[in-house]
């Protein structure tokens, strides 16, 4: 059903989140089923290749219950300290009103504005011009900020970007990230540990056998491992795929909702030409990257990058939100102080704005007043 209007985007949205998930844990039984595949050839190799398939079927059916516990258990624990483990790698600390006024104002009034529970302010050490939102839930909300993004965006900016990043946690953004995350690293984790397994029993079991046998068991056994490691090595890239496909899915929608937050389209805008290529953070693991505004990591064809483009970002916040793209800004420069960069104006003045500079004479208004489209603008109480 085709969507309209940003709600509509957003539930449709979720929606396929879910079914993607779903489709993500369900790579956690193909591991399982590939494992079991291996276990059985290692076992026996005189066997037909239908043969192993019905055992491994069997031992999938058994190993079901263990399988589910043990992802569980898994998201369990992120559950409770994945905060913990990412204030850990990248160095975040919590702050008060006391000592970041100006960001924690620009976070409350949001939150007031919209009626949002005010999440846990967060500051990283690093030039790095990035943030990100995580949580899984009221009590564990929090917003990250690093001093580069600190010191380089001005208020409207930086808005803007609390508001990107309050949208995540009011759409349920950070929630499913994490999950996906730990159900990925599942994934990875499980793929890893069969390679082993199976490299280095391989070398044992070659051992003493003699060429004959190794003949022998090159048939149906030979053909069940390859199929299994491409099982476990389609399960793995798809689990990739799928990850940052729901981080990519949804960074459109958070630029949408920082919009309709701040009214401001111009101030996204600019805060993503400043932040553009900017937001390497070194110590963070990709799945932090992938939680934040911006993910200067990107993959081949575009496949595995984690983020669209901030040029299809701009263009559909130009596109939908009416702003206009400035192009690529420069950063001020460290002994600028608080002096404000000269950013393209939201509204171009028009002939009866004010706050334009004085216009020199002009003909046929001996005064000097500036001419209007109807001739001299006079003041109405003249």
């Amino acid at each position: 059903m085709a969507a309209y209007g940003l709600y509509t985007h957003i539930a449709s949205n979720k929606t396929r989140s879910i079914l993607l998930l779903a489709g993500l844990f369900g790579l956690i039984y193909v591991m399982v089923f590939a494992g079991a595949l291996i276990a059985e050839a290692m076992n026996d190799g005189y066997l037909a290749f239908e043969t192993y398939l019905a055992l491994a079927w069997r031992d999938l059916l058994q190993a079901l219950p263990y399988a589910t516990i043990g992802a569980v258990v898994w998201i369990a624990i992120a559950y409770f300290f994945h905060q913990k483990i990412i204030d850990a790698m990248t160095g975040g600390h919590a702050v008060t009103r006391q000592e970041q006024p100006r960001l924690y104002n620009l976070l409350e009034n949001l939150c007031i504005s919209r009626g949002i529970p005010m999440p846990k302010l967060k500051i990283v050490d690093d030039p790095a011009l990035n943030a990100f939102a995580t949580g899984l839930n009221r009590r564990q909300y929090s917003v990250t900020v690093t001093t580069g993004l600190l010191n380089a965006l001005d208020d409207r900016e930086m808005e803007a970007v609390l508001g990107h990043e309050l949208t995540h946690i009011r759409n349920g953004d950070v929630q499913l990230l994490v999950v996906a995350i730990v159900i990925a690293g599942v994934v990875g984790f499980f793929a890893e540990l069969v390679f082993r397994i199976f490299f280095h029993a391989s070398w044992r079991f070659g051992r003493g056998r003699s060429s004959s046998d190794d003949n022998r068991r090159g048939g149906g056994a030979g053909a069940v491992i390859l199929f299994a490691v491409a099982l476990m090595a389609v399960a793995w890239i798809l689990s990739l795929v799928v990850r940052f496909a729901l981080s990519r899915s949804r960074e459109f929608l958070a630029d949408a909702g920082a919009v309709e937050l701040t009214k401001d389209p111009d101030a996204m805008i600019c805060a993503l030409r400043k932040i553009e290529g900017r937001g390497e953070l070194p110590s963070a693991t990709s799945g932090v990257m992938e939680m934040c505004i911006d993910n200067p990591r990107q993959g081949f064809a575009n496949l595995f990058a984690t983020h669209p483009s901030v040029d299809a970002r701009v263009a559909a916040l130009v596109r939908y939100a009416g702003g206009h793209d400035p192009g690529p800004l420069p950063l001020p420069a460290p002994d600028s102080g608080d002096e404000e960069m000269d950013l393209p104006q939201t509204r171009p003045p028009g002939p009866w704005d004010d706050t334009q500079a004085p216009q020199p004479p002009v003909a046929g208004s001996p005064t000097g007043t500036p001419l209007g489209p109807w001739g001299p603008r006079r003041s109405p109480w003249r």
